[in-house]
This record gives structure tokens, sequence and C-alpha cells, in this order.
């Protein structure tokens, strides 16, 4: 796969996968990096931190700061749009995988039956 393939597929990868878990609980960059190289993306703060703004900016995320350990800690969680977002990826993944991984055949186009009516 050509680099420009590999970094716009993980790039959606890794928006759905902040997006799920802002959904599930408050989430922070640090903590996020972590996640996201257990699962094998190495995501610095250089390219995470503009995905969250980006997010956020969209209506998906909102974002508010606490103190932890005298330091400001910026904390994310999805908003109501954000969920609905990630439940039509949800759908369009499922049918995906579908697709992709259990080799399942594409639906019949209009060119297959095209040949038999003339």
């Amino acid at each position: 796969m050509s680099e420009l393939l590999t970094k716009m597929f993980f790039g959606g990868f890794v928006r759905l996968h902040i997006l799920y878990h802002a959904m599930r609980e408050p989430i922070f960059g640090v903590e996020m990096m972590e996640e996201l190289a257990r699962h094998g993306y190495e995501v610095g703060a250089g390219t995470l931190y503009p995905i969250l703004h980006q997010l956020e900016q969209a209506g998906y995320l909102v974002s508010h700061v606490e103190v932890v350990g005298g330091k400001q800690r910026k904390y994310y969680r999805a908003t109501p749009e954000g969920g609905r977002a990630m439940e039509e990826a949800r759908a369009k993944l499922r049918e995906l995988v579908k697709e992709v991984l259990h080799d399942d055949p594409p639906t019949p186009s209009i060119r297959t039956h095209r040949g038999s009516d003339e």
C-alpha cells in the first residue's frame, strides 16, 4: 500500500478510535497517544492535537480544562452530534467489513444486468 493511501486510511481509523473513546469517557491527549500506540498507531502530539481540534471544530467533541497535579489538562468528550456521527460510521464500517473481510460479492449493478436486456 502506498504511503499516501496508508496515511489516508489510518487518519480515518485514528479519528474513529478517538471518537469511540470520547463517547465512553472523557479523554486527554497523552492518554490517547498511549491508547493508539497499543493498537499500533504511532501518533505524536503534532498529529493528535490538530485532529482533536478538528473534531472539536466539527462539533463532534467538546473540551474542558482541569488542573491535574498542578498542570492544566484538556479533556475531550463526544457531543450528541459526535455520537450520531459515530453511529453512522459504525454502520458504514460494518458494511465495509462484511464486504471486504468476508469477501461478500458486491451488490449487482446496472452494468451487470444490461447485457441480458439488450
